[in-house]
């Protein structure tokens, strides 16, 4: 019983000290290491059930694609950096034929599979070589190449471009 007084003593300490002082651990906790984008569904992923989840280094360890377009949502042609949306696909080994995309405040659209090809719509973290803040469509945004072809020039393409991405489920 003494050991048991003893041991529930020490974890007590150990927690109230750990409550207090602030650890290794959270000193190195940067805005990068904060979980951006989750992806579910028809994946193979080391998530598991969880899923795949990217914060902005895991994303930026992904080949990078960076192009010029004009939007409806900006002014002139600014300069987009992210992940192509078909190397994200395939970084989490989706199967499925459409995309659920989900904003931060819930806004959802689906996305056909089909849509993510070479060339096309890229997960954006950053515009004119600066991070995408939430207050101007961050941290993720889907980014049609609008000037590329009269294709995604639509109201259906424009309806994709999700901005404040939070989380994806990959589905049939």
């Amino acid at each position: 019983m003494k050991i048991v007084a003893m041991a529930l003593g020490l974890l007590l300490a150990g927690w109230y000290a750990a409550g207090r002082a602030p650890s290794v651990e959270a000193a190195e906790t940067t805005a990068e290491a904060k979980v951006l984008l989750t992806v579910t569904g028809r994946i193979d992923a080391k998530g598991g059930a969880k899923g795949a989840t990217f914060d902005l280094a895991a994303l930026r360890a992904l080949p990078t694609t960076t192009f010029q377009t004009a939007t409806i949502w900006t002014e002139g042609r600014p300069t987009f950096t992210g992940v192509s949306l078909r190397v994200l696909l395939d970084a989490v080994h989706a199967t499925g034929r459409s995309i659920h995309a989900v904003a931060l405040n819930d806004y959802a659209v689906d996305i056909p599979v089909a849509d993510a090809v070479e060339g096309g719509p890229i997960v954006a973290y950053e515009i004119d070589g600066k991070a995408l803040p939430i207050r101007n469509r961050g941290p993720l945004w889907i980014v049609y190449p609008y000037d590329a072809k009269s294709d995604y020039r639509s109201e259906v393409i424009y309806a994709r471009s999700i901005w404040q991405l939070d989380r994806i489920e990959i589905r049939d």
